[in-house]
């Protein structure tokens, strides 16, 4: 089963084609870093993959969702079988922990409030937070608040991980930590769609690599492709 299909895709940014005539797929379970130098369509790929910007052309499925003829109503259902994971947290600083993943669970139909509060102590669990579900974002290191943002983005056991830079903003041993985390829950199942410009970590944790590059996007799969940029 395929997670992401995509077939003679056109990517949009505005009203310009970044990337054109793109066709990849993601298997279930499978884990690929995309790559590519600033401005080269790596995250209006990203942003088009969970409907926040509109496909341009060609044919593409993401978790069984076709975009080329989503409707917005289903955005939303779309989105929860999704884990979207920012560089910039994107966290609601004037709440605690708990408040922020409650937040997303209320949003996304979660009935019971025994059941919520068990679901948010099971992702905090999961990536080593078990202890921080009543601290405000503020009194967290940048990479505990990572760590929470990829809390939020397993709620909904998502099939599918998007993660833009999520260790941008992060010295390297703890984005080596954010890394160790990203390989274990793709171990356990979840599939991982990861753009960075970090090919420390790539060499580290080596995995299939798309690129972006002169509009075309690039697989580490075929024959032609070298890493570097």
């Amino acid at each position: 089963m395929h997670v992401v299909e995509l077939h003679d895709a056109y990517i949009m940014q505005d009203v310009n084609t970044v990337l054109q005539r793109v066709t990849f797929t993601l298997g279930k379970g499978e884990f690929a870093y995309l790559v590519g130098r600033t401005g080269s369509g790596k995250s209006s790929l990203l942003k088009t993959l969970y409907a926040d910007l509109p496909l341009g052309g060609g044919v593409a499925t993401v978790v069984d969702y076709p975009l080329q003829k989503l409707a917005t109503g289903k955005v939303p259902y779309l989105r929860r079988k999704l884990g979207i994971i920012f560089q910039d947290f994107q966290l609601l600083f004037d709440r605690s922990v708990a408040d922020n993943l409650l937040f997303v669970l209320n949003a996304t139909g979660w009935k019971g409030k025994a059941r919520k509060k068990q679901r948010i102590s099971e992702v905090l669990m999961r990536v080593g937070l078990a202890n921080a579900a009543g601290k405000m974002p503020h009194q967290l290191s940048g990479g505990e608040q990572q760590r929470v943002v990829i809390a939020r983005a397993l709620l909904n056991e998502p099939l599918l991980l998007l993660a833009d830079e999520p260790t941008g903003n992060l010295d390297p041993d703890v984005a080596d930590s954010i890394m160790r985390l990203f390989v274990e829950i793709n171990n356990a199942g979840t599939a991982v769609l990861m753009a960075t410009h970090n090919y420390q970590l790539i060499q580290q944790y080596p995995r299939r690599v798309l690129r972006c590059q002169d509009g075309q996007l690039l697989d580490s799969t075929a024959a032609s492709f070298r890493v570097g940029e």
